[in-house]
């Protein structure tokens, strides 16, 4: 927890120095069990694109329904809804609303200590009269501080690159790159603090954004009784 809290100050100093270049993405997620094989996906994020003042640039609300196979694998069908904002904008409300379905398979496994990560996930994103489809692959790390496993009491890092693509003449969307630190507080509740690096692909090349984060999981048991 120590570290964690070190991990947070250090954010908020580097991302206060450069406010022009930074922004923040505060985010929740949350997995709640129906029972052994199914549970429900919640998710919200509210992404700045300044950290002081905050300005919003995107507000994404996300749910889906996950289905765990007894080999730890997880399938999700979910749909999201996205606001988008532009920095200084005239207008009153977002720039774009976009309608999102969304589908993901996750595997997980360990070598050693280190905890790997896969998400493939793609999305059919109705934004006004336009319709996309993009896929997306993560590849994340997790390796537990003091501890042979992530477990309730123990600071873990991570990290993880994440690559968007199109089935178009231009393919490449974006590119994420994160690292954090986490601490896992109990069985139900994970926090992690980190840096996520964006490079947005466009006509005239790649542009990159820095984002501080900060994020919340909860995880609600099955009730057996």
């Amino acid at each position: 927890m120590r570290l964690l809290l070190i991990a947070l100050s250090l954010v908020c100093c580097s991302a206060t120095q450069a406010q022009n270049t930074w922004g923040n993405w505060l985010m929740y997620f949350g997995n709640h069990r129906l029972n052994a094989e199914w549970s429900i996906h919640s998710e919200v994020q509210h992404r700045n694109s300044t950290v002081a003042p905050n300005n919003l640039e995107q507000l994404l609300l996300r749910t889906g329904v996950n289905y765990h196979f007894a080999s730890g694998n997880t399938l999700t069908a979910g749909y999201g809804h996205i606001t988008n904002y532009a920095l200084e904008s005239a207008q009153d409300g977002p720039e774009t609303t976009e309608h999102r379905i969304w589908q993901q398979f996750l595997r997980a496994h360990r070598l050693g200590r280190l905890k790997l990560e896969h998400r493939a996930r793609t999305e059919q994103r109705f934004i006004h009269s336009d319709f996309k489809t993009r896929y997306r692959y993560r590849l994340m790390g997790f390796w537990p501080l003091k501890a042979e496993s992530i477990g309730p009491g123990v600071s873990y890092l991570g990290l993880y690159n994440e690559i968007f693509v199109n089935p178009t003449n231009t393919p490449w969307d974006r590119n994420r790159l994160f690292a954090c630190v986490g601490y896992q507080a109990s069985a139900q509740l994970n926090f992690q603090m980190g840096v996520l690096h964006q490079a947005i692909h466009s006509a005239n090349g790649w542009n990159g954004s820095w984002y501080a984060q900060i994020g919340v999981f909860l995880n609600t048991p099955w009730q057996t009784d």
